[in-house]
């Protein structure tokens, strides 16, 4: 049931009279003295906002009973128990009401009860609107009603932040639909993105790699963004957190900030860019996921009306290069750009030397490998290139972009960190090998996907639906008949219920070894005993084989 609070627990709320108790105090110590007048009520009521005759009332309720300001009647307050219940009824207050009133007339106490109003007025003032809506939608609903706070001002490249997002966009890849990924780093300081690598599946650390090889190197084609970051904010995303991220920044002292999970607010720059490019251009293009239709049933755009993939990648990049130049983002001052701010920005920028990033992000296994007559060897396959001819029985070390096996690059052992070259697959199919692959693979995944369908539904028993307390029937009835055929051809199938333990006969064992001594069983009664002792044998013996196998 709901605790009765007094109304002074309340937080502050302006009304006509607020002033009242200070006001009073002094009207009466003016009416100790024999100083009160009517022009002190008349200033009272002024400032106040009441009128003259409730001025002298107060002075009246003060006389007579002493107390300076009004009457404080209890109230309705929610406890921990009613809080409890709007939780599991989503914040619906008549419900839990019905709840409270159902109890209380099943304990004879129905009086005990506020009423809907005096619980949904309790609710409104001892709840904020954020944890109303976090009792109806949960914690994103109640994070709406936060206030967050801004980080101070820093200069360009004292922090980046990173983020993948999946782009609400199907183009054309080979002719299948997909949706790509982008992943970008932006300064915080002058909101430039710095680095972009776009995937068109779920993207791994090879694309964070990328994206880091880009933002940090200024040379053509990428600047005037870049240099070494102060630090990195990244969400708990594996691809962030993995291995090759932290050790490729490692390399260069740049510390990587695990912000925690699900909490977006945390990098705002970044996430504030991802609402923004849907906004602001994927909205616009063909395959939109997200585009309002009709309230017919959905039909997506045929893949022969999709963009490609590339045409998608050189649209999403010129966006990129007009968002740094162009575009005047919110944080910044009205009249500059990204690239302005940046230009404006007097902080040192630390770069790093080209041969340092020319294998930036690239993974050594540790192992040594011999060039042969066949090339490199590689997870099984060959690599060659031109510049192993003559070359042959020479011990080399491998590195290599994360899930990328189309080439690799080759470094000496004698003088490790000098490149000898770039190796590439010797047998890498065509395109129509690789199309018809993939087609072949899709029917596989297709029929296979049919036959677990169809045995979620043998599996799964449904019933029909009832308007009554009453247990459901079936709603297919299977014969007796219909089982056990189905159990036969199920034990047709199974080997361990095939299997034929007895089908050949164990062999005798050798006489080398020790065998088990078999005791004589008696017999269950005295007369069985005195029967087999007149045949000349002891109590219990009749009846029991020897070695030889005879009676």
């Amino acid at each position: 049931m709901s605790d009765q609070v007094p109304a002074s627990e309340d937080l502050p709320r302006w009304r006509p009279g607020v002033g009242r108790e200070g006001a009073v105090a002094r009207l009466v110590a003016l009416d100790s003295r024999g100083e009160l007048t009517t022009d002190h009520a008349r200033l009272v009521a002024e400032a106040l906002g009441v009128s003259l005759r409730t001025v002298w009332n107060w002075v009246s309720v003060a006389r007579r009973e002493g107390r300076l300001s009004a009457r404080t009647p209890a109230r309705t307050g929610v406890s921990a128990d009613v809080r409890a219940r709007l939780a599991v009824w989503g914040g619906n207050v008549a419900a839990v009401h019905r709840e409270l009133v159902a109890e209380a007339v099943k304990a004879g106490v129905a009086d005990s009860v506020p009423s809907l109003r005096a619980l949904q007025r309790a609710v409104r003032q001892d709840l904020s609107a954020g944890e109303r809506a976090g009792l109806k939608g949960g914690e994103a609903a109640r994070r709406r009603f936060d206030v967050y706070g801004k980080r101070p001002r820093t200069h360009r490249n004292a922090c980046w932040e990173g983020d993948h997002k999946r782009i609400p966009v199907r183009v054309d890849l080979e002719g299948s639909a997909v949706c790509p990924w982008v992943t970008w780093f932006i300064d915080v300081a002058t909101k430039a993105i710095v680095g972009v690598a776009v995937t068109p599946h779920e993207p791994a650390r090879d694309a964070v790699l990328a994206a880091l090889r880009m933002g940090i190197s200024r040379t053509e084609p990428y600047g005037p963004f870049g240099g070494l970051p102060g630090r990195v904010r990244v969400d708990r995303g594996k691809d962030f957190l993995s291995k090759a991220v932290s050790r490729a920044l490692g390399a260069f002292a740049v510390p990587v900030d695990d912000l925690p999970a699900y909490k977006p607010y945390r990098k705002g720059t970044v996430e504030a860019l991802n609402g923004a490019v849907e906004e602001m251009l994927l909205v616009s293009l063909p395959g939109y996921t997200h585009r309002a239709r009709a309230a017919e049933a959905y039909h997506p755009d045929p893949v022969e009306d999709l963009l490609s993939y590339p045409d998608f990648v050189k649209i999403l990049l010129d966006w990129v290069a007009w968002w740094n130049t162009e575009h005047h983002p919110a944080g910044l001052d009205a009249s500059l750009t990204p690239l302005a701010a940046w230009e404006a920005d007097g902080a040192p920028v630390e770069d790093v030397a080209e041969e340092r990033l020319a294998f930036f992000a690239m993974e050594d296994d540790g192992r040594v490998r011999k060039i042969t007559t066949n090339g490199i060897a590689w997870r099984r396959r060959a690599y060659i290139a031109p510049w192993m001819a003559g070359n042959v029985g020479m011990r080399v070390r491998l590195r290599y972009l994360p899930h990328y096996d189309g080439q690799i690059e080759v470094f000496s052992t004698e003088e490790w960190g000098r490149h000898l070259g770039t190796a590439y697959l010797a047998q890498a199919a065509t395109v129509e090998q690789r199309r018809a692959l993939s087609s072949v693979r899709e029917k596989k995944a297709r029929a296979l996907k049919a036959d677990l369908k169809a045995a979620e539904k043998l599996r799964k028993t449904r019933y029909t639906a009832t308007t009554t307390a009453a247990a459901p029937r079936p709603r297919r009835t299977v014969t007796s008949s219909q089982a056990e055929a189905e159990i036969a051809r199920s034990r047709g199938v199974d080997l361990a219920a095939r299997a034929l333990p007895d089908l050949i006969p164990p062999r005798e064992p050798p006489a080398s070894w020790a065998r088990p001594v078999v005791r004589p069983r008696r017999a269950a009664g005295p007369q069985a005993d005195a029967g087999q002792a007149a045949d000349g044998g002891p109590p219990g013996a009749a009846g029991v084989r020897d070695d030889s196998g005879e009676r």
